[in-house]
């Protein structure tokens, strides 16, 4: 008698959905369906770089997934969780047995003003940056890393650059980091306001707290990152910011047969950073929940830890903030040139151990005994 195979739908294809698709190939009787909205796989931490034309940002999915995994270009728009589907915006609809929830993070920005965060955002910026002098005034809002990477890109190229901080620049730094960051930017001629903030964005300029105006031809947008609404339009539990709610095995609270990672997942009410540091071993153990489910073995708490922070200035001097591994930082920063290289060395490593994960499923390791929330692993409810 031949046992029926085990149909498992990835939503979301960046570094999370990838990397947990090419993990579940541990067992060969399972099929694997990775949806997402683009044919190719989006460098999310390089898009600043795609912006100043320093690098495409992209890569081919036929290189990164294992043999087997079928490609599903499209976006999802409703969860069916009565009849295990998934509809998708050309009108195909998936069935599934399990369903990993790895829609990632999403950005917006004002009237305006152009977010970085996405491709088709950071192309459209790209060509409105392509037709203005090379001396206009540029204006980057928002100071925590993605600010600060595309306000140094931009100032490599020797464009004017104005970033404004909302507060404090770089608040997920420590002291160390900040002053680091700090002293490349200003060597870069990024004019930094610390304390401003935005209050409006004009076509030609932006508004401040305090009334002044600051002329800009352009404004990019990186006060902040979202979450798709997938999960809370198709009647499951999300957070304030519409982040899945989950147990610590990353399952959904509502339904056994939803395991979220990456962005999108908010285990017990406490999600990780936002990072690909923080999604790409969330994938890993949201692979390991369902493969243990289909095995009709216990699925393991969350276990990971953090490192730090590597943050990139231009093409020619970086930082790197050292943490704990509950990713609080430590007063330790390196700068300059050797954190630029370490900073490279981190993005073309992590495209390279998911594509290592695509050829020997099970390779992945990742650091462990980072400090979670006391919370009880229990089952949301029975698997059916």
């Amino acid at each position: 008698m031949t046992n029926p195979r085990t149909h498992v739908v990835v939503l979301g294809g960046g570094y999370a959905g990838t990397l947990a698709a090419n993990h579940l190939r541990l067992r060969a009787d399972v099929d694997i369906t990775l949806v997402n909205p683009r044919p190719m796989f989006v460098e999310r931490i390089r898009l600043h770089q795609l912006v100043a034309g320093t690098h495409t940002a992209t890569v081919d999915y036929g290189t990164l997934l294992g043999e087997g995994i079928q490609l599903a270009v499209g976006a999802a728009e409703h969860i069916n969780t009565a009849e295990r589907t998934v509809e998708l915006s050309s009108g195909v609809i998936l069935d599934y047995d399990y369903l990993i929830y790895a829609v990632g993070s999403n950005t917006s920005a004002p009237e305006f003003a152009y977010p970085v965060g996405e491709f088709e955002y950071a192309q459209r910026l790209r060509d409105a940056l392509d037709e203005l002098h090379p001396n206009a005034p540029v204006t980057v809002v928002g100071g925590g890393l993605t600010g600060i990477e595309t306000a140094s890109e931009f100032a490599e190229q020797g464009r004017r650059v104005t970033l404004v901080c909302g507060g404090v620049l770089g608040p997920s730094l420590s002291r160390a980091g900040r002053r680091s960051v700090a002293k490349w930017l200003s060597r870069l001629g990024v004019d930094v306001l610390d304390t401003a903030v935005v209050s409006e964005v004009k076509p030609d300029a932006v508004v401040l707290g305090d009334g002044s105006v600051l002329p800009s031809a352009v404004t990019v947008w990186t006060a902040g990152f979202g979450v798709p609404d997938l999960a809370a339009r198709s009647g499951l539990r999300t957070d304030e910011l519409g982040r899945l709610l989950t147990d610590e095995t990353l399952t959904s609270v509502d339904d056994a047969r939803i395991v979220a990672a990456g962005d999108a997942a908010a285990p017990s009410g406490e999600p990780l950073r936002m990072s690909c540091q923080a999604a790409i071993p969330l994938g890993a153990q949201a692979a390991n929940t369902v493969l243990s489910r289909i095995a009709g073995t216990a699925p393991a708490a969350i276990n990971q830890a953090f490192t730090g922070q590597c943050i990139s200035l231009g093409r020619s001097y970086g930082t790197v903030q050292l943490a704990r591994r509950d990713d609080t930082p430590i007063n330790v920063a390196l700068g300059g040139r050797v954190a630029a290289s370490i900073k490279e060395l981190v993005c073309k490593g992590t495209v390279w151990g998911i594509r290592r994960e695509a050829a020997k499923p099970g390779w992945y390791r990742w650091l462990k005994g980072g400090k979670r929330p006391s919370q009880p692993v229990h089952e949301a409810v029975t698997v059916p």
